[in-house]
């Protein structure tokens, strides 16, 4: 915990050397979040009056994806997006100057399948009726997680589906299993019980959530986005000094009953950095985009990585926060 204690002295000092922070001029800048527990850090931020603390007047307009989040950014509707790592490939892949500056949570995406359906394994995937999300960290995690067992899409019949229109198609008997993440796995055991299981997929493919801004943006208001960063940072400090707490402000905040998201707070890892974990996902998901052409047509290859990614905001409040390879 050393580490973590003199992080958050670093950005306590900071914070407190913030001439906005000292007077009442905040400066203003538009958050677009997808409302979930996956957002917890920034919605601990708003909730705690940490981002008012840097010296920020945050206004946040929710959203029920991170596309949506990005796509709003993209169009000028607000200045940070909350978002995961499929958008931030299509929207590479599409040429939009975006500026990824830090992730702040992943979690691994999970299997949820019918106890009926005689699915106790990747491999007894073949032959099944399978729901996931198309251009998003459920459909890299399918094609992922049918390749451990040696299958393919063609072994399987892929049904696409929007989270929420998960559990009633399981529970019609319209599909054998869905491939998601939180905490809408959580919500159809609760609901199906002992008609549902979970498989052991730990490890196969974790969907990132991260912080971007537009280039441009980030050139004009670089204070913004530092100041942005070191509210954040602040956050993640008191959200693993007071989990209870931060369980039951995001709770509320999404429409959660807090003993439904403590059930599941350790499937989350809230941490802001830009590390190997974040640069993999992103490296993933433009593959995937590539290998089964879904992206715009003229493009070959992965992006360039190294002109999206800005480090320097995050590096210059807490360097061990950013630890990545692009080779």
């Amino acid at each position: 915990m050393p580490r973590l204690k003199s992080s958050a002295l670093l950005i306590a000092a900071l914070l407190a050397m913030c001439p906005a922070a000292a007077s009442a001029e905040l400066l203003k800048t538009r958050l677009a979040q997808n409302l979930s527990p996956i957002s917890g850090i920034t919605i601990i931020a708003k909730a705690k009056g940490f981002f008012e603390k840097a010296g920020l007047d945050v206004t946040v307009s929710n959203f029920t994806s991170g596309k949506q989040a990005l796509d709003t950014v993209i169009g000028g509707g607000a200045d940070i997006a909350t978002t995961a790592e499929a958008p931030v490939t299509a929207a590479a892949m599409a040429g939009q100057p975006i500026a990824f500056v830090a992730g702040m949570e992943y979690s691994d995406v999970k299997t949820l399948a019918r106890a009926g359906a005689g699915i106790k394994s990747a491999a007894d995937l073949k032959g099944k009726k399978i729901a996931f999300t198309a251009g998003t960290g459920s459909e890299v995690y399918t094609t992922e997680l049918l390749k451990t067992a040696g299958l393919t899409t063609r072994d399987v019949t892929l049904v696409n589906l929007k989270p929420q229109e998960m559990l009633p198609a399981l529970a019609a008997g319209s599909i054998d299993g869905f491939n998601t993440w939180e905490p809408h796995i959580s919500n159809a055991r609760k609901a199906l019980g002992a008609d549902v299981q979970v498989l052991d997929t730990k490890g196969v493919y974790s969907e990132t959530f991260n912080i971007v801004v537009m280039q441009d943006y980030l050139k004009a208001h670089p204070q913004i986005i530092e100041k942005f960063l070191a509210a954040m940072l602040e956050s993640e400090a008191w959200m693993k000094a007071n989990p209870d707490e931060a369980v039951s402000v995001i709770a509320q905040a999404a429409g959660m009953k807090p003993e439904d998201l403590k059930a599941l707070w350790n499937d989350y890892v809230f941490h802001v950095a830009i590390g190997a974990k974040q640069v993999r996902a992103l490296k993933t998901h433009a593959q995937w985009r590539l290998d089964t052409k879904n992206h715009p047509p003229g493009v070959t290859g992965v992006p360039d990585f190294a002109v999206l990614i800005f480090p320097d905001p995050l590096r210059k409040l807490d360097p061990t926060r950013v630890d990545y390879k692009l080779d």
